[in-house]
């Protein structure tokens, strides 16, 4: 699992170089549980950590390289630029 999460951290800071790795790390794990969690809310069969991190690709190119804005303008998400600090 740690290498899954290690390698999607490295896809979003190809597409976000405003990110540090503890930030992008917290993303994907953000990610990961947040799909997970709404997926079983809705009553869905587990199909395995494949399709989570097949979603977790797709938000990271959709949305990647704008999640350090995202996350300064919501609170709920300004945690994970606190955590650490953005690359300048």
């Amino acid at each position: 699992m740690d290498e899954r999460f290690e390698k999607l951290a490295n896809q979003l800071l190809e597409k976000n170089n405003q990110l540090s790795y503890g930030q992008a790390r917290a993303w994907v794990e953000g990610m990961w549980e947040d799909f997970e969690a709404t997926y079983a809310k809705a009553g869905r069969t587990y199909k395995g950590q494949e399709l989570t991190e097949q979603i977790v690709q797709k938000w990271i190119q959709q949305y990647g390289p704008s999640l350090h804005e995202f996350a300064s303008k919501n609170e709920k998400f300004a945690h994970l630029l606190k955590d650490d600090h953005l690359k300048h």
